[in-house]
């Protein structure tokens, strides 16, 4: 069973905080961008946590596709942060891949994997949805910072593509690699701190896996490809 934490307990992390501001006031480090992090983290996780108390009751499914919807606005105007010049122009591609890409991830976990019942049963999409959207927004998001860089330095479209495909898939790569060596993933240890057996909790994790790998991959190449046309005219009209 999951243990209940008691909020003086809690706030013992707060002296491994403390311990590292102080290490960069230390090093004369600016620490004001950490602390509004850790501010904007506690209170924006706070909000969720009763938002998704609200969710958990709901009986329909206009709530979670309300926040379904929102998981996608907010992450295709993030994922596009590297690009801040062209983000306005790409918004809409970013907006198609995660939407196309994502949901599709999705609906196979939820309804094809786990047979979830009914389909939008707010404490398993949720949590899923905002693994997907938010790995892939991150898969936006390096590629097309290292697109543009190819494209700045001439690089033909298509291997410029690869590189930047290839530069998305890295961080998950890793993961692989690593899991079960060197860590032991969020959700399966969640569910082995819960009490579930390390061989079920294995199961979901290979699930998660391959759900996230997939994920960035697919909407990242979709990305590529609805945004094509709008790259090659960018750097065309900068040529000219």
């Amino acid at each position: 069973m999951a243990v209940l934490i008691p909020l003086h307990r809690l706030a013992l992390m707060l002296l491994p905080t403390a311990l590292v501001i102080g290490l960069l006031l230390y090093h004369h480090m600016a620490v004001r961008g950490y602390l509004w992090a850790i501010f904007r983290m506690v209170l924006q996780l706070l909000l969720v946590g009763y938002l998704l108390v609200y969710l958990f009751r709901a009986e329909t499914a206009w709530p979670i596709l309300g926040v379904l919807v929102l998981m996608n606005t907010v992450a295709a105007w993030i994922a596009l942060r590297t690009v801040p010049v062209y983000r306005r122009r790409m918004y809409v591609y970013a907006l198609l891949a995660l939407v196309l890409g994502g949901g599709s991830i999705l609906a196979l976990v939820t309804q094809g994997v786990l047979g979830v019942r009914p389909w939008y049963h707010p404490q398993t999409v949720i949590p899923l949805a905002g693994m997907i959207f938010s790995n892939a927004m991150n898969g936006i998001s390096l590629a097309a910072d290292r697109l543009q860089a190819e494209l700045e330095r001439g690089t033909a479209w298509v291997p410029a593509r690869g590189i930047a495909l290839n530069t998305a898939l890295i961080p998950i790569t890793n993961a692989l690699l690593s899991v079960g060596l060197v860590s032991l993933p969020g959700m399966m240890t969640g569910q082995i701190l819960s009490g579930v057996s390390p061989l079920i909790a294995v199961r979901y994790q290979i699930m998660v896996m391959l759900m996230i790998f997939s994920a960035i991959g697919l909407c990242t190449w979709s990305f590529l490809w609805f945004s094509r046309q709008a790259w090659q005219a960018i750097f065309a009209e900068q040529k000219g």
